[in-house]
């Protein structure tokens, strides 16, 4: 990967105008350079920034430190989402990834950082560590700062940080919502080189940070089911149906609606029904139907019990998912995890698509028409990612079980990596592994 000290010509000058233009800032000499040269979303936060008197050389305020630091962060809502932002933005470890993750409160506070061990120990320098405030009001211009102070995700190249011993790195930053009251609990946040300002650097912080809103809305709304089982779930008015079911032994729906939100979690014969009801819209005769979930000879009269349960269920959830008869068929539109990863595909954002891919459709489930389904976007992702792919991406891909024992997959990363990567010889390792089972 790139370092962050280096630039190409186009970065060197756009260095060279915000430069130009921060000097016209600070001096209030329009002939020191055009402001119109720089974005206005950097223009306004060096404002802000100026406005609330930052020093443009200084270190963050140190907020948090060790035992303080450790209890704030066990009880804050995103503790418990460290590993799947570490899963998504750091995929198949940090050592060498070239780029720090940070997640931070809604003051701006680092509250956790990982990643790249050289960038960690050189962003330190500058005080991007745990428990430091990258607040706008502490250091202005920065992605986690602005990021808040905005209410969505920004990039911030370089010399467009407000404080100049943050010139050399860029990043990358999405807020993080409750997924109920919309209002934001945190920030996420990617620095290093110019990777870290890529637009898929972009879609895969976003992408985070909604993955994090949906695995807080779930691990919430399981707690409440818990201490609430006796309470049936409220019909809801729904304008999105997602179901989820890559990498779950159990399907998860969410259903997003004008006055918040909701899961209902399905075992994996309703998971199944659901789910191939969603690929076959024009509907499925009970006979069909019975052969896709069991297999050849499969009995529609079992199959009948089934579906009364799970009509039961999603009718008392919602009002607009619901399942008809003859044909059955799924009435309402209802989405599903794994078409998104084939929808990220189609557009090209393939690592997004990878990080999203959580794993196979149902793994546990047997039934044919799951099965298929289970193949198809296995072989589209894999299809995807060869045919197009950066060999980080494809590193990426190999960490998962779809791509584990992919020898194909594997020669083909050797084909891209250069000659002296350090990465080549742990890549050889699996293919002679391979070779000799």
């Amino acid at each position: 990967m790139s370092s962050p000290w280096s630039e190409d010509r186009d970065a060197a000058q756009t260095r060279r105008q915000v430069e130009r233009a921060r000097a016209s800032l600070l001096t209030d000499d329009p002939d020191a350079g055009p402001l119109d040269d720089i974005r206005s979303l950097i223009r306004d936060s060096w404002r802000r920034s100026m406005a609330g008197s930052v020093r443009a050389e200084g270190l963050p305020p140190i907020d948090l430190t060790g035992d303080e630091l450790d209890e704030y962060l066990r009880g804050h809502p995103l503790a418990s989402t460290l590993d799947l932002i570490c899963g998504l933005l750091l995929p198949g470890g940090s050592r060498d990834s070239g780029i720090v993750v940070a997640v931070g409160d809604a003051a701006g506070r680092l509250l956790w950082i990982e990643g790249d061990s050289e960038i960690r120990n050189r962003t330190g320098d500058m005080g991007f560590i745990p428990g430091a405030n990258w607040s706008e009001g502490a250091v202005g211009t920065s992605a986690p700062g602005t990021a808040i102070e905005l209410g969505r995700s920004v990039q911030i190249h370089g010399a467009e940080h407000f404080n100049l011993r943050v010139a050399p790195w860029s990043c990358t930053a999405a807020p993080v919502r409750d997924p109920e009251t919309r209002r934001v609990i945190g920030v996420i946040d990617i620095t290093g080189g110019t990777q870290a300002i890529t637009p898929q650097a972009q879609l895969l912080v976003d992408a985070t940070a909604r993955a994090v809103e949906s695995e807080l809305l779930i691990s919430r709304l399981r707690a409440r089911e818990a201490t609430a089982q006796h309470r049936p779930p409220r019909r809801r008015r729904v304008n999105q149906a997602t179901l989820q079911v890559l990498g779950r032994q159990r399907a998860a729906l969410e259903l997003q609606g004008d006055d918040g939100a909701s899961v209902i979690e399905f075992g994996r014969r309703h998971a199944e029904i659901l789910l191939l009801l969603r690929l076959n819209p024009a509907g499925l005769s009970a006979e069909r139907l019975a052969e896709l979930v069991y297999g050849e000879g499969g009995d529609p009269a079992t199959l009948r019990p089934e579906i009364v349960r799970l009509r039961k269920a999603l009718r008392r959830a919602t009002s607009d998912i619901d399942l008809a008869s003859r044909p059955y068929r799924l009435v309402g539109t209802m989405t599903t995890d794994a078409h998104g990863v084939l929808g990220l595909l189609d557009r090209g954002a393939h690592r997004v698509a990878l990080a999203a891919y959580r794993g196979d459709v149902l793994p546990e489930s047997e039934a044919p028409g799951v099965t298929e389904f289970r193949d198809t976007v296995r072989a589209t992702l894999r299809e995807a990612l060869m045919a197009e792919a950066s060999p980080e991406v494809l590193l990426a891909f190999a960490d998962t079980q779809a791509g584990a024992d992919d020898r194909d997959l594997l020669m083909l990363i050797l084909e891209q990596l250069p000659a002296k990567s350090p990465k080549r010889a742990g890549v050889l390792a699996r293919v002679e592994r391979l070779d000799a089972t």
